[in-house]
C-alpha cells in the first residue's frame, strides 16, 4: 500500500510552497536558506503522510546531495542532475526538480517504493532512493538532518503550498 493511500496524491508539478516566520538564522552549520529548503521537505513528507524518519531521510538526502540548496547544474555522473535532490531528467520536468517542494515530492513517491525501509540504516534507504556510487555517501549527514529537523520542528514557521499558477 502507497503511504499517501489514505492523503490526496500530490502531483508534484502542480504546487510549489513558501516558508514565512521564525526560521533560524542556522543550526548544525546550516543556514536560512539551507533551513527553508529542509522545512519545504519536511512539508512535503507531511503531506504525504510520510512517517518522521522517512522525513528526516530526506533532508539527510538532500543535505548529501545538494548541500540543501537548489542547484542548476550536475557533475561528471550526472550531468543532467539538477535541485536539492540532484534528480536526473528522467525524475521529472526540469521545473518540477527545480523546485523544492516539486523535487521533494518526487523523492518521496521513489522513497515509498523502497520495501522494508524501516528497518534498513538511513544511509542505504537514501541509497536506494538515489542509487549514490556509495551507499554510505548520506550517512555522515544523519545527525545534522535529525538537528534541522527537531530546530524547525520547535520553530515557530508556517510552509504555505500553493497551486502553481494560482
Amino acid at each position: 500500500m502507497l503511504a499517501w493511500a489514505l492523503q490526496p496524491r500530490i502531483e508534484p508539478w502542480e504546487q510549489t510552497a513558501t516558508v514565512t516566520g521564525d526560521v533560524p538564522g542556522a543550526v548544525a552549520g546550516w543556514d536560512r536558506e539551507q533551513l527553508v529548503n529542509a522545512a519545504i521537505v519536511l512539508q512535503a513528507g507531511e503531506d504525504l503522510g510520510l512517517s518522521d524518519r522517512d522525513r528526516t531521510i530526506a533532508v539527510m538526502t538532500a543535505m548529501g546531495e545538494s548541500s540543501l540548496v537548489v542547484v542548476d547544474f550536475g557533475d561528471a555522473a550526472g550531468p543532467d542532475s539538477r535541485g536539492l535532490f540532484q534528480q536526473r531528467t528522467s525524475w521529472g520536468p526540469y521545473e518540477v526538480r527545480m523546485d523544492a517542494y516539486g523535487s521533494a515530492v518526487l523523492f518521496y513517491q521513489a522513497l515509498d517504493d523502497v520495501a522494508q525501509r524501516d528497518a534498513m540504516a538511513p544511509t542505504l534507504v537514501a541509497h536506494a532512493v538515489q542509487v549514490n556510487q556509495d551507499p554510505l555517501h548520506y550517512e555522515p549527514y544523519w545527525d545534522d538532518a535529525v538537528a534541522v529537523v527537531a530546530a524547525l520542528e520547535a520553530a515557530r514557521i508556517d510552509v504555505e503550498v500553493t497551486q502553481v499558477g494560482a
